[in-house]
């Protein structure tokens, strides 16, 4: 998703077409001479129940994972950043701003009904209906998609959206302007395609097994709520050839413990994390089974802005100041993450990006200006702030949430109740406005500070700190605009200067991202968004004691 490689400004009609064409697939790839498993069947953690597995009602790695091994989009993204024809079987743009895309022969749902162009158009106008209340609405917006931002807001019919299908296997796309990172953000989860005669006819109970269709390499089989998620290999997939992985079983287990005993006892595969009270230990005794990879995400601690005293930037910004964010990420954490002072990343998308001034200060003298903004606010040690932090259940973010409020304690007096509620039930809170202070963390959608910063913009559906700033949304236009990386990175630039004067987020730690992964799964490589696809992997052979 690199936008050095992604030359979606310099394609030309046959240039595009023909590089597209020719870009292999991703898939497992098993290298000459290894053995494979008899039995091709995986068991991962996935961490929580899923809060969906519609991919317009959902917004994180929880249900993305899930999303994307059943389900698939017009294009892919390769890990050196290049794009590759999913869905798509090809494409060409005029001034990068109608996009065509020509679907691939005979591709079909799960069920063997064709796919076709109109699904797509169907999907994008769902995805940014209002009525569907996606966390995703403002996502076609974000691309520049003719219209997407009005009819998120509610002004203008889903129908005008910019999408046509020209006919059931020619797909257009119109763009108000171009967009750099056009390509790689058609990869998200939230675009691809669902089936409007199920939804229909079912409503919400789509998703359920009896009901399901998928386009991806797996096809849903069982779910069984609060323990496990089942799917099977689909045979009418386009690349089924190139899948090896027969079975998936996803695990909804939040308790990192019982992760890890449940890997050491043979139970799981492939864990969602490592613990961080256990990754020294772990280390020692399993050695190359703790895989530990770079992911373009930011951990945050997200102020609602529109409830005081958070409305308050004064206040924002002095608890920003007092936090030791240093030792949270080397001693607390103690994985290789980088304390965060940017919302979006140090380095992404060919340009850096640096903190605010204070973030290079002292700490005696961070603390100093902080207790001067609380009291500047009204807030001291006869009027001390008090305020909910709201975090979901897992060990780790309690363990942080611990340290922050400890900090916060220590170096301004301030009183903190932490309150855990699992991972739909904060969702929730977070949409609706109910929380003080909460913890979230951004996983890139594509290689481009964007990602980031349009959770920021006025009235993105992701916006859930309610946060506006005109100068903000401005830079984030102008960076759009931009086609040139240098110019791209100055406007970013602004608008991570006033998130540091504004505050609506602490950026507390930039991740890595940990897991287990027993020695006979072959071809595991997490992306730099920290994803990995079923697809890709195999099972090499080995004692099975399942």
């Amino acid at each position: 998703m690199n936008l050095t490689n992604n030359k979606s400004y310099r394609y030309t009609l046959l240039a595009a077409a023909v590089a597209c064409a020719a870009a292999p697939a991703l898939a497992a790839t098993v290298p000459a001479g290894v053995e494979l498993a008899a039995r091709q069947e995986l068991v991962r953690n996935n961490g929580s129940e899923p809060a969906s597995l519609d991919p317009h009602k959902v917004e994180s790695d929880v249900e993305f994972n899930l999303i994307s091994d059943m389900f698939d989009g017009l294009v892919g993204v390769k890990a050196d950043g290049t794009i590759e024809p999913h869905l798509a079987q090809s494409w060409e743009n005029k001034n990068n701003t109608v996009w065509i895309f020509h679907l691939r022969p005979g591709i079909t749902w799960s069920d063997g009904t064709a796919i076709v162009a109109q699904d797509f158009v169907y999907s994008w106008q769902r995805l940014v209906d209002p009525k569907t209340t996606s966390p995703y609405a403002s996502y076609p917006g974000n691309m520049h998609i003719v219209n997407a931002a009005d009819i998120a807001q509610g002004k203008k019919a889903p129908d005008t959206l910019g999408v046509k299908a020209l006919d059931d296997a020619t797909l257009e796309v119109t763009l108000t302007q171009p967009t750099a990172s056009f390509l790689a953000m058609l990869a998200h989860p939230s675009l691809v395609p669902v089936d409007k005669v199920l939804v229909n006819r079912f409503g919400d109970q789509w998703t359920k097994p009896e009901h399901f269709v998928s386009s991806g390499a797996y096809k849903l089989s069982e779910w069984v709520v609060n323990e496990r998620i089942v799917a099977l290999r689909n045979p009418r997939y386009w690349d089924d050839k190139n899948t090896v992985i027969n079975k998936v079983t996803y695990l909804p287990l939040s308790a990192e413990t019982a992760d890890v005993n449940r890997y050491r006892a043979g139970e799981i595969d492939i864990t969602y994390t490592v613990p961080v009270n256990q990754f020294s230990q772990l280390k020692k005794t399993l050695g190359d089974q703790v895989n530990v990879s770079p992911q373009l995400a930011t951990y945050y601690y997200q102020f609602n802005t529109t409830k005081a005293p958070f409305n308050d930037p004064r206040v924002r910004r002095a608890l920003n100041m007092a936090l030791d964010k240093d030792i949270i990420a080397e001693k607390v954490m103690a994985q290789g993450q980088r304390a965060a002072w940017v919302i979006s990343q140090p380095e992404i998308g060919g340009v850096k990006l640096h903190g605010p001034d204070y973030a290079s200060w002292p700490r005696d003298k961070r603390i100093a200006e902080a207790k001067k903004l609380l009291a500047e606010a009204g807030f001291g040690d006869g009027h001390p702030l008090s305020f909910n932090l709201l975090y979901n259940t897992m060990e780790t973010h309690q363990r942080i949430a611990i340290a922050a409020s400890s900090m916060w304690k220590k170096n301004l007096g301030v009183e903190v109740k932490l309150q855990n509620q699992e991972w739909k039930t904060m969702l929730d809170a977070m949409h609706t406005g109910s929380f003080d202070v909460v913890r979230y963390a951004w996983i890139a959608d594509y290689d481009d500070a964007a990602t980031f910063l349009n959770n920021f913009r006025t009235g993105d559906s992701e916006n859930t700190s309610k946060y506006t700033n005109p100068a903000y949304d401005e830079a984030l236009v102008n960076a759009a605009k931009s086609a040139d990386v240098k110019a791209r990175g100055n406007y970013y630039q602004q608008a991570e200067d006033i998130l540091a004067q504004d505050v609506p987020a602490i950026p507390v730690y930039h991740y890595v991202r940990t897991h287990l992964v027993k020695p006979w799964i072959g071809g595991f490589a997490p992306d730099s968004l920290g994803y990995y696809y079923s697809k890709d992997l195999y099972i090499k052979k080995h004692e099975d004691k399942r």
